[in-house]
């Protein structure tokens, strides 16, 4: 085999926002395609399991016309191709894998050296290349292609699961030995990768900046201040290492210079979160005693990790994060956490010294049950390393650079680089491109990406890489495909030829690899460490109130404040507040301060709306004078004062990138899967509403006739009253209202689509007026990205409603609008993938049925169908663009509409035997839904809260005591005992007597961790036993004894457990500690319970 070959890249630069764990089951890595249905989800999916960035690169290495490539291809190595460009000589790594598993021999693939790309050059490739680069290159099946992971990183996990049952996972995991559970920092910065020095400084979806400038010269700085002297001999060594082992290393970059987050940083850092081996087929991610072992020996910063290995103390970790997660600053935090753990490593940099005390939050993953063991063994091996640069001159710090030059963020980018040394950055090309006048390299031919797809895959990795290209094309994803000759991004790529017997070669090599690494089954069993899957990638994150009111409260809602004024800013706190289900104390504490807040700096700015990326310059002396106020104050604001000034060195951040250099400002992440929880059962005088977030077509009236037609109603003996909205004039959900008040015990069938958040919340405010539930009845639908119903869904709903005849809402056949009215109800709903618009409902009502509507085995939609759906979509977004909600027989592209609306009835027409075979029988979505709502109506739905169900926000520990039990007890003491039935006589008991319990820890009184140790026993039975009756003219309360649980006795942190049953009018129920005093003192009076009388009770937090 020969040829030559010649040297291209091409990146792909998504222009919307992309999540990798958007749609993907993180446990599943590389998930098979099995049906068209699962195209959707499979580019996230691939792009999980290479741990791709949602901006990538590729690097190609094209064959050309001069030398020579060698190879017998049984088996794929690692390979070098000496390269030279204007800035010197320089060794290139391609990428292969050696099929060790199938016993292949290993042959190295050998390529000659690539012509000189100097500039102005009158041979090499300047001069051999006529027109864009790579045209010339002949694709045919000979043609083969390995690719190398250079940069990868942990994408924003989403679990699919609630956070709620997530923990719960965790726990029962860990007290099964499972697993154990690790807990980190999360600092508060930006991600930063680094692969080596030649071209591998990432920022998060970025490259060449201001943003990789910082980090790399942080980094450079991290060494100098550990090995002092050594320093550049180290930083040469560290970046061998990496180049020879393939490694990328993934860190949080905390700095003043690139914009505020929750604190200004009191120093520029960086610490280690990742490191990952891209050398073996796939990235294969190092666990965190690994990850110790390897920054100890480059002497690099590490995070602060916890290891909690048994049930008490992984219940004691979740329950010491719900009783500070609305007050949690640093130094509690990491106190209460280093007490409850079975195991601390202390990161190499303090939070609070480096960073500050507003902690941003925890990160709590499952890993081996084994690493407990590990850690400890690394620990021993790998001491914590000395500082030798401590005390060092090591020229002038981040923040001087920054200050000293302001002109631009290319001058700021030089002068870094400059500063970090030539052994962290002997090319600048990667910022400034090659001299040749861009600031990349010349632009190739963009059949590049053709040719990369259709060639052989040489490796597993480029099969995977190459599936993420494919169906992101498929999909027809808004990218950009730029090519680039010799440049290096995050995926290196050599495209090559090869004789027919070594293509065959490559191919089953390649089928063998995807075997080895999927196993012979078409699903993975278990994950790593013999994790099963579903369990093998669980994590949480865990934030803390007193960063997200600075950064989404505060920094967040400026363009709100400023763009629509105080009553938009103040919809937008308290939405943001009842998505984190925020205690009402605490929404009423921050609803005065965000008030304040937003006066203030609206009269400081006027019209001019103050930066985000410098917020802090205000809000920070704002929250100090604030907090100065009482001790309630402080508490909320967590902690507030020694403010760095940041404007004189503030990096100069040119186009519009957020303060992680990410291309678009980040999106609000998605909520986890809706999951119903155990709801409580509502009184059958108490009414229900039935309501429809739908589309028109979706059959809610010929349902509603249904439900009120069938036989014994929903199984109980409410009446069933239907309204439906198309009969009836003026405001109907007022007219709904008016009904409720009229028949407040019935079941109203609200007929009417009800598509978004404003009608929920009135159906929210009704069922709260009227004493009623409320349930959604919504199509089902896999939905799209941005959708929750799928164009499929979307066909048959346009479908049915042009089949309709003299319908009374005039939507029907005859109506010459009717594809655009469709089209406008089905975009009420964008904006909601379907996992979220599933949770916004759950989260609001408590529940949820569905009407099913396509078969799952139906065949995909046809291609001419889907075509027109897409360009109605399109040309909707051009009118509603241009003409906001004037009706499509008005504007500019009414005739465009007239046009689409035939061919949409044509086109319908034309599969309507296809429409109508996907669909499944009416009859069976009636009785799936009736026998959902029977279900609900028997209790199994709860009244609305005005709050997301929550299981933050605890105060104390205590065992929750039946008051019937409590009361008739009470009832019978008295009749036995004058002096019991005399205090008793003029008591209001059945109001005293509510949520009667005894307090074991508060958080106030006992501290954190006393609150948290009762954790092992949540919601398990404690048997109590009451003792004696002690009152006096103030307060009343039973002497309590806590019996065991699995032979562990229960004690609480009170010096005198007790039940409290009664106090006087303006008198504190903590008062009744003291009547044991009072009875020595003879100021009260005890009352020997003999025998005891023996109780049971619960143990909750509250």
């Amino acid at each position: 085999m020969s040829a030559s070959h010649r040297r291209l890249s091409f990146i792909i630069a998504i222009n919307t926002p992309f999540s990798p764990s958007k749609t993907l089951n993180p446990n599943r890595l590389f998930p098979p395609l099995r049906s068209p249905n699962s195209l959707r989800n499979r580019i996230p999916s691939i792009a999980h399991s290479l741990r791709l960035p949602r901006f990538f690169s590729y690097y190609a290495a094209m064959d050309g016309a001069a030398d020579a490539v060698a190879s017998k291809l049984s088996g794929m190595a690692i390979g070098t191709t000496t390269v030279k460009t204007s800035e010197g000589v320089g060794q290139v790594k391609s990428y292969g894998t050696a099929a060790a598993a199938a016993g292949s021999s290993t042959v190295e693939i050998r390529r000659a050296e690539a012509a000189s790309a100097e500039k102005g050059s009158s041979s090499g490739f300047s001069k051999t290349f006529r027109g864009p680069l790579g045209a010339d290159f002949a694709f045919d099946d000979n043609t083969c292609t390995i690719s190398q992971i250079r940069a990868t990183f942990y994408p924003k996990f989403e679990n699919e699961k609630s956070d709620q049952e997530v923990r719960t996972r965790m726990i029962e995991m860990v007290s099964n030995g499972l697993a154990t559970l690790e807990v980190s920092l999360k600092h508060s910065g930006s991600l930063f990768m680094y692969a080596g020095h030649e071209g591998g400084a990432y920022a998060k979806n970025s490259f060449g900046n201001i943003y990789t400038a910082v980090g790399v010269f942080v980094m450079g700085r991290m060494f100098r201040e550990a090995w002092g002297a050594e320093a550049f001999t180290k930083q040469a060594e560290f970046n061998n290492y990496l180049k020879t082992n393939c490694m990328c290393v993934s860190m949080e970059l905390v700095t003043a210079v690139l914009g505020d987050h929750g604190q200004r940083p009191l120093e520029d850092y960086v610490v280690v979160t990742a490191v990952t081996d891209l050398g073996s087929g796939k990235p294969k991610f190092y666990s965190t005693p690994d990850i110790i072992a390897f920054c100890r020996q480059w002497r690099l910063p590490t995070n602060h990790v916890w290891l909690f290995s048994t049930r008490k103390s992984v219940t004691s970790f979740f329950v010491a994060y719900d009783t500070l997660c609305e007050e949690g600053i640093a130094t509690p935090v990491c106190k209460a956490l280093d007490e409850v753990a079975d195991m601390f490593v202390p990161g190499s940099k303090d939070h609070v010294k480096v960073q500050g005390e507003i902690l941003e939050g925890l990160v709590a993953r499952i890993v081996s049950h084994d690493s407990s063991k590990h850690m400890e063994e690394v620990l021993k091996e790998f001491p914590p390393p000395p500082l030798e640069g401590v005390g060092h001159d090591l020229g002038p710090d981040l923040r001087e650079i920054c200050a000293a030059n302001r002109a631009d963020e290319k001058q700021q980018i030089k002068a870094l680089l400059q500063g970090v040394g030539a052994s962290f950055c002997p090319y600048h090309s990667d910022w400034f491109g090659d001299g040749s006048g861009d600031a990349h390299s010349r632009s190739a031919d963009k059949s590049v990406v053709s040719k990369f797809l259709q060639a052989h895959p040489a490796d597993y990795s480029t099969t995977k890489v190459q599936e993420v290209v494919r169906l992101m094309r498929e999909k027809r994803f808004p990218a950009a495909f730029k090519c680039y000759y010799n440049f290096r991004f995050f995926v290196d790529v050599n495209l090559f030829k090869a004789n027919n017997e070594k293509v065959v070669d490559v191919a089953k090599n390649d089928n063998l690899l995807v075997k080895n690494v999927n196993g012979n089954s078409s699903t993975r069993t278990s994950g790593p460490d013999g994790l099963a899957d579903e369990d093998a990638n669980l994590m949480v994150k865990l934030k803390f109130l007193t960063y997200k009111l600075r950064t989404f409260l505060i920094r967040n809602g400026l363009t709100i404040l400023f763009k629509e004024g105080p009553a938009a800013y103040k919809s937008y706190y308290l939405r943001q507040m009842k998505n984190w289900g925020t205690s009402a104390a605490k929404q009423r504490e921050l609803s005065k301060m965000l008030d304040e807040w937003a006066s203030y700096v609206r009269i400081k700015y006027g019209s001019k709306k103050l930066s985000s990326s410098i917020y802090l310059s205000e809000a920070e002396p704002f929250l100090e004078q604030y907090a100065r106020r009482s001790p309630e104050n402080q508490a909320l604001i967590g902690s507030a004062g020694n403010l760095v000034r940041s404007e004189d060195f503030l990096a100069i951040i040119e186009g519009g990138r957020d303060e992680e250099g990410d291309l678009d400002a980040e999106r609000t992440m998605a909520p986890s899967s809706p999951t119903p929880t155990v709801m409580d059962a509502v009184p059958k005088d108490n009414g229900l509403i039935i309501f429809f977030p739908g589309i028109p077509g979706c059959a809610k009236s010929a349902l509603c006739k249904e439900i009120q037609s069938a036989p014994g109603g929903l199984g109980d003996d409410r009446p069933i009253h239907s309204l439906m909205g198309d009969l009836i004039r003026g405001k109907y959900w007022q007219k709904v209202v008016d009904e409720r008040k009229r028949k407040p015990h019935a079941v109203t069938l609200a007929d009417k689509n009800a598509p978004n958040e404003e009608v929920w919340k009135q159906i929210e405010d009704m069922c709260h007026s009227t004493r009623a539930s409320a349930i959604p009845v919504i199509p089902e639908s896999e939905g799209t990205d941005s959708n929750p119903f799928s164009l499929d869904a979307l066909a048959v709903f346009m479908f049915r409603v042009l089949q309709r005849v003299n319908h009374p809402g005039k939507l029907d056949k005859a109506s010459p609008n009717a594809g655009y009215v469709l089209l406008m109800f089905y975009h009420l709903y964008e904006g909601k993938n379907r996992r979220e618009f599933e949770s916004e409902l759950i989260d609001r009502f408590g529940s949820l049925v569905k009407m099913p509507l396509l078969k799952t085995d139906r065949k995909s939609l046809p291609g001419p169908l889907k075509s027109i759906l897409e360009e109605g979509i399109n040309l909707y977004k051009l009118h509603t663009n241009r003409h906001g909600r004037l009706e499509s027989t008005k504007g500019s592209y009414a005739k465009e509409w007239i046009n689409w609306e035939k061919r949409l009835r044509e086109s319908l027409s034309g599969n309507a035997d296809y429409l109508t075979s996907i669909q499944v029988p009416f009859d069976f979505m009636v009785k799936q839904v009736l026998e959902q709502l029977r279900t609900a109506a028997k209790g199994g739905f709860v009244t609305p809260g005005s709050e997301k169900r929550k299981f933050g926000n605890i105060v104390f520990a205590a065992v929750t005591l039946p008051d019937t039990e409590i009361r008739s007890f009470l009832d019978d003491l008295a009749q036995k005992n004058p002096k019991v039935e005399s205090f008793l006589n003029d008591k209001d008991m059945q109001k005293s007597l509510q949520n009667t319990h005894v307090t074991l820890a508060h958080k106030r009184s006992h501290g954190v961790t006393a609150v948290a140790s009762y954790g092992v026993y949540l919601q398990q039975n404690i048997p109590v036993e009451l003792t004696a009756l002690l009152f006096s003219d103030e307060s009343a309360a039973l002497e309590a004894r806590l019996g065991s649980v699995d032979g562990e006795k229960v004690e609480s942190k009170n010096a005198w457990p007790h039940v409290t049953i009664w106090t006087a009018e303006g008198v504190a129920a903590k008062e009744a500690n003291r009547l044991p005093e009072l009875v020595l003192e003879r100021k009260a009076t005890r009352i020997e319970i003999n025998p005891p009388i023996s109780i049971s009770g619960v143990l909750d937090f509250y």
